[in-house]
């Protein structure tokens, strides 16, 4: 168990570290163009979308609220967290990387904007993996269930 929690903090952290190095880069001025893919600052106040910006402040401690409940989660549920502890730790670098925006930024740092074909919000590195953890955790789970019916 306790390897298994350094290596999710291990993962946590070195996600984090990542996606705050890029997102200075975009604080600092960095900007670049294509057909296919933008990137360029956007200070999100709300969250996927800009949905629920008018919660205003209170956005960053709800986001803690749910931080602290996959915490909770993850305590509780020990198998769980043991099969999937490099996605819970991804999941919980980057999550604090936009909590960390909230309250440094005043909202979240986004920077890639795709636009080829159709508009999409922009988003960042701490949201791609986010996304890639649950897929991690719904691929395990669908080998998993693979695996018990054969």
């Amino acid at each position: 168990m306790a390897k298994k929690i350094i290596v999710s903090i291990g993962f946590a952290v070195l996600v984090f570290c990542i996606d705050q190095y890029i997102k200075a880069l975009f604080l600092s001025g960095f900007t670049w163009q294509s057909e296919i893919i933008s990137f360029y600052l956007v200070i999100n106040k709300g969250v996927a979308f800009s949905m629920f910006a008018f919660l205003g402040g209170s956005l960053k401690y709800i986001q803690i609220a749910l931080m602290l409940g996959l915490l909770a989660f993850v305590f509780y549920e020990k198998e769980f967290f043991l099969k999937n502890c490099i996605a819970v730790g991804i999941l919980f670098g980057a999550g604090c990387g936009n909590i960390y925006d909230r309250f440094f930024e005043g909202g979240v740092v986004d920077y890639i904007a795709w636009h080829y074909g159709f508009e999409f919000a922009v988003f960042n590195f701490a949201d791609v993996m986010i996304n890639f953890a649950v897929f991690l955790i719904i691929l395990k789970m669908i080998f998993e269930r693979k695996k018990k019916l054969l």
